[in-house]
């Protein structure tokens, strides 16, 4: 892509969609480089949310003034979002955008035995879409739990287990906002982040 002006009118339509979408104030979501071989146009967007760590003075005097470092915050939640866009159309998207998403975030070690959590999060992302009025089509996807064991040198690490979500769909429209949105908040809810809509469930998350 050369230029702005050299984009479909479609296409842009629908990144203006994505600049307007609303989204909580933990979310940082910004652009990152799209696949250039999946679609002749794409945008992609990455998000993170990390737990909130209290801010602590620093001594008034002293060398420890410029010692004390503030804590590395823990990453909750991690994902990305793409947009696919082919002017003449896919057989495989049955339309011509396409949406792309992923998202992981790490559990407690007890969850990782729930045979239920593939499909809590799958459904959770079907609810989620019709909840923001983000019609779509042909979706598809997957649910994996990972277990990290560690060893050796490592071996006092805790083991962790990760929920991974992969997932595309078809959006009906080039309004593709609301979509966005909805992925949004599940990234919020993955991590863990109240308050959640009646009725849906979290995954309570790892604490050191």
């Amino acid at each position: 892509m050369d230029g702005v002006s050299q984009l479909p009118v479609e296409f842009l339509d629908a990144l203006s969609g994505l600049r307007k979408a609303a989204r909580r104030s933990e979310i940082r979501l910004e652009e990152i480089p799209a696949p250039s071989r999946l679609a002749p146009f794409a945008v992609a967007l990455g998000a993170e949310i990390f737990e909130a760590t209290p801010l602590m003075p620093p001594p008034l005097h002293g060398p420890a003034r410029t010692l004390i470092l503030p804590p590395e915050p823990e990453e909750l939640a991690t994902g990305r979002f793409i947009l696919l866009y082919d002017p003449a159309g896919s057989a495989v998207w049955n339309g011509r955008f396409r949406i792309v998403t992923y998202i992981r975030a790490q559990l407690e070690p007890d969850m990782g035995n729930d045979t239920l959590l593939g499909s809590v999060a799958w459904t959770w992302l079907v609810e989620a879409l019709e909840n923001h009025g983000a019609r779509h089509h042909s979706t598809g996807g997957t649910a994996t739990r990972i277990l990290s064991e560690s060893y050796g040198t490592l071996e006092d690490r805790a083991d962790t287990i990760d929920i991974e979500l992969r997932a595309s769909w078809t959006p009906e429209t080039s309004d593709v906002r609301r979509h966005l949105e909805a992925w949004s908040e599940m990234v919020c809810t993955f991590a863990g982040l109240p308050p959640l809509p009646e009725g849906v469930t979290h995954f309570p998350h790892r604490r050191s």
